[in-house]
């Protein structure tokens, strides 16, 4: 049967002392907080303070800790503390108590401005040297898969490779043609608009087939499938990983980035093109829409002047970029995938990340064929 928990102090010579008797256990914790909070106020008005534990028959982790807490408010008065007479079997619980929340959490070193921003520009360049790593390892992993597939043609999954085109190209072709018809005719819009001043409405028309046939509808078109395309690639792959399906294909002898990725790929190269020349078209339309409306330029006025401001090289070089920026989003979004852990936090950054990148590649591989061509005299 538990001993009743009591609590008797005695001032001797400006020294309070405690003495803690009977069971300290959390089922009398109502009478052990009121035996306590009573002995705090005579703890406010002593010098000094010793808890003799001698006659506590039995103490768990909520007696231990009221103690502590009488303990803790005597030193933060500045009061010497001593506890003694604690039991064996319980010495390892009152020190293991007397330790919480003790460990003081040493401030941040503050740095040099100029030290953090060279450190934060060294670990920028390592997380760029990484993903340089990543997308070549990639690329090289899917160039010998390509291979053994034309080794073995029989190898190349028809039925994989037509599903993601007609996921890729064929559903993707309203939300394309839609956004850039629409582009087009702001763009005419815009040109009519401000060519008016100068009597120069007619050359809308050279704008906006340069525009489109050029930068704007792959650039479009490959920013849409960067963001439709690429993330789902990125978080069916990474469900996968996350499954450990992936695992399982390795286990079972296959690659997989033949079954998995190469697929993907090779659709999107294939169908991006296509995508392409139906924004161009798209876009060409909302064009003439546009100046028929705001110019009063008729459809064979606006064809006629197409047919002298454009040539073939402007549609080549269009769809010349589609293909590499298919790849690029391909990779990419294939490669985030295969980097997603076990969380589902890990799945929606790398999806994210995906997207973003695939968006800055595709600009910056726009950018440098426009440089590449204007070189070349086309």
């Amino acid at each position: 049967m538990r001993a009743h928990p009591g609590l008797t102090a005695a001032t001797t010579e400006d020294v309070l002392e405690l003495r803690p008797s009977g069971s300290w256990v959390s089922l009398n914790v109502a009478e052990l907080e009121s035996l306590t909070s009573s002995a705090g106020t005579r703890v406010n008005s002593a010098k000094a303070v010793k808890l003799d534990l001698g006659a506590v028959s039995e103490i768990d982790t909520v007696g231990a800790w009221l103690l502590e807490k009488l303990s803790r408010r005597a030193a933060a008065g500045g009061r010497r503390v001593e506890m003694t007479g604690v039991a064996e079997n319980y010495i390892g619980l009152v020190e293991e108590v007397r330790q919480v929340n003790r460990r003081e959490v040493e401030p941040a070193p503050r740095l040099n401005p100029v030290l953090a921003k060279l450190t934060d520009l060294g670990r920028s360049s390592l997380g760029a040297a990484q993903d340089v790593k990543v997308f070549l390892d990639m690329l090289a992993a899917l160039s010998f898969a390509l291979l053994r597939t034309l080794r073995r043609p029989r190898s190349l999954r028809v039925t994989s490779l037509v599903y993601q085109m007609y996921r890729i190209g064929w559903q993707a072709i309203p939300i394309v043609a839609l956004i850039t018809f629409l582009i087009g005719a702001i763009i005419a819009q815009q040109g009519i608009f401000h060519f008016r001043r100068f009597g120069a409405e007619s050359y809308v028309v050279d704008m906006v087939g340069i525009l489109v046939l050029r930068e704007l509808g792959v650039l479009i078109v490959a920013i849409m499938v960067a963001g439709r395309s690429g993330s789902a690639y990125t978080a069916e792959l990474g469900s996968m990983k996350m499954r450990e399906e992936i695992d399982a294909l390795v286990t079972m002898g296959l690659d997989p980035v033949e079954v998995l990725i190469l697929p993907r790929i090779v659709a999107l190269i294939l169908t991006l093109p296509i995508l392409a020349f139906i924004g161009s078209m798209a876009g060409l339309y909302g064009g003439g829409l546009v100046a028929q409306l705001y110019g009063g330029m008729g459809p064979a006025i606006f064809i006629a002047r197409l047919h002298d401001a454009i040539s073939v090289t402007h549609f080549e070089v269009g769809i010349l970029k589609a293909p590499f920026m298919a790849l690029v989003i391909g990779i990419v979004a294939c490669s985030e995938g295969l980097r997603v852990k076990g969380s589902a936090e890990s799945l929606g950054q790398q999806t994210t990340t995906s997207v973003v990148k695939s968006i800055f590649l595709v600009i910056v591989l726009d950018g440098l064929f426009a440089v590449f061509f204007a070189s070349i005299g086309m």
